[in-house]
């Protein structure tokens, strides 16, 4: 293991190490476009230039290996003066965009240019001028002119997709990137990653293009709910206008680096699947079926609620009551269903395992199952509460009037069956209760219906299909009227003399994890920002 010097600072690395990822162990930042961690070495940029003592000329930093004894200098005058020169020649035919430019306030050129470039341009030549807003796929706008031949791109779509889309043509200045004749960029499912890696303002998003400056965006780290993968993601919404556009408040999804799971990339089902966090939205409680309901207020679902619920305790008909659980819930919530439904009022059956159809999956990131947190419905629910047959066998009890009380939660029953079996259940079911985000057609059919909050709106944890319980974190105010379901079970609970502790997902995943034997020893805080594996991982995926 070689020992260098940087900056005066003495560093011992592994073999096969390069100085700037050495100089970043010790917490000095050398400027780079080409270089990416998760890409091959081009060396093509030369921004990253640095002074290795004993040898004639300065070095890229992103291809020289460290050396026992080296001693790297990354700020001396010829250093810097390389930069500015480097950012010279880089500059000589960007045009002057950044005022409309979407990758303005987190533009490499535009940072680096701050803390190194030349003020003194010597270059008078025009501009070469290429093609503007060129769309080449149905998320990514490609601006030939800004781009300053990183590579990036061209090596993500080689050696991450493999896919081979993007290409270099012509040569010097005129050179440019675009894609490669006869491909096309529409179909690759991981279009957005290129715009995430792009360092300038060549590659943009169509999705994101001229909504917000990126100074404007708040951000909150979070877990991507569209698979059992759990990419790990921040969500970005607009913190000085709550609605830009009617209906809108997140702006865009971001890929949150996790080694372990999804590294620095996400797919575009997950990126661009934010708009049901805004979009036909359950705003109001709503009691009444089909298109008839009318709004109440919180304290008359309360009072409704209670009284069905006492009926049942006092045994009229207790047995008759079934409960429907998602893995779209947290671990939180779903132990909240369990210790309440199941433990307190001794309700059976509980289930969760909802058919599903397999979606678009991949051996990259995208897995068939669409939910976040099966994982965690099968170790907490499971088939433990009288489940027997599941969902199916619980609606086919409700079509045939064997059930006078039905709780859904979140889950879109006509996904999984028809409307028809689904419109038939729900009009032998006397009490049908439906707590979710979004309007569908069985949020229709129930006779109570209660607005609850999306994963971006709370906090908690999901279980990915690896054993991975990975916390997502609150980013927005809860819209309309709704609240996080574990709330809502605890107001119950009280309403109904039943003493439980949900007052938070922090709480709950305390006791969860003291009950649970699969999450034994698991903190909510020892989880941190990437997650933590199940104690006994390999038990509990056998």
């Amino acid at each position: 293991m070689p020992t260098l010097t940087v900056d005066g600072r003495v560093v011992t690395v592994p073999a096969g190490t390069t100085i700037i990822q050495a100089a970043e162990i010790l917490g000095i930042e050398i400027p780079r476009y080409c270089y990416h961690p998760a890409l091959s070495i081009a060396g093509n940029c030369r921004i990253c230039q640095v002074e290795v003592e004993t040898a004639s000329k300065l070095q890229i930093s992103c291809q020289m290996p460290c050396a026992d004894g080296m001693v790297v200098h990354t700020n001396s005058e010829r250093v810097q003066q390389a930069q500015k020169s480097t950012l010279e020649f880089l500059l000589a035919n960007h045009p002057l965009d950044c005022p409309v430019c979407d990758q303005s306030g987190e533009c490499y050129l535009q940072d680096y240019y701050m803390d190194y470039g030349q003020y003194d341009p010597i270059f008078r030549d025009k501009k070469v001028k290429k093609k503007k807003a060129l769309p080449i796929s149905k998320y990514v706008m490609l601006d030939q002119e800004r781009c300053i031949l990183c590579s990036r791109c061209v090596r993500y779509t080689d050696e991450i997709t493999e896919t081979h889309e993007f290409g270099i043509f012509d040569r010097g200045d005129h050179s440019e990137v675009n894609i490669v004749p006869g491909e096309s960029f529409d179909e690759n499912k991981y279009q957005g990653n290129v715009v995430d890696i792009c360092p300038v303002g060549a590659l943009t998003d169509r999705d994101f293009r001229f909504k917000c400056r990126v100074w404007y965006l708040g951000s909150a780290k979070s877990v991507c709910p569209g698979c059992s993968m759990g990419c790990n993601i921040n969500v970005e919404w607009n913190k000085e206008r709550p609605y830009q556009t009617p209906g809108e408040r997140v702006m865009r999804l971001k890929p949150r680096y996790n080694p372990e799971v999804n590294k620095w990339w996400m797919c575009d089902e997950g990126r661009y699947g934010y708009k049901s966090i805004d979009q036909n939205r359950i705003l109001t409680v709503g009691k009444g079926r089909g298109g008839e309901k009318e709004e109440i207020s919180w304290d008359n679902a309360f009072q409704i609620l209670e009284k069905e619920f006492e009926r049942y305790r006092k045994g009229e008909g207790s047995h008759s009551f079934a409960i429907i659980a998602s893995p779209q819930m947290t671990n939180e919530e779903l132990f909240a269903v369990r210790k309440f439904f199941a433990e307190k009022l001794k309700l059976r059956p509980v289930a969760y395992d909802v058919p599903q159809k397999i979606g678009t999956s991949d051996a990259f990131l995208m897995k068939g199952d669409k939910n976040p947190n099966t994982m965690g419905a099968r170790l907490i629910i499971g088939n433990d509460f009288g489940s027997e047959g599941g969902v199916a066998k619980i609606l086919k009890d409700a079509a045939t009037g064997k059930l006078t009380g039905l709780w859904v939660f979140s889950h879109d029953l006509v996904g999984a069956f028809s409307q028809r079996q689904v419109l038939e259940a729900s009009e032998k079911v006397p009490f049908f209760v439906f707590s979710g985000t979004n309007w569908n057609k069985t949020a229709e059919a129930a006779s109570l219906v209660l607005p609850t909050t999306v994963y971006a709106e709370k906090d908690g944890t999901f279980t990915n299909y690896e054993g991975r319980v990975q916390r997502i974190f609150k980013a927005l105010t809860p819209l309309g009227e709704s609240r996080q379901c574990i709330n809502v079970l605890q107001e119950l609970a009280l309403r109904l003399g039943h003493r439980v502790a949900f007052e938070s997902a922090e709480i709950i995943f305390k006791q969860l994890s003291q009950e649970i034997p699969a999450f034994a020893g698991l903190t909510f805080d020892g989880l941190g920002e990437h997650g933590a594996t199940l104690p006994e991982k390999s038990k509990v995926l056998a």
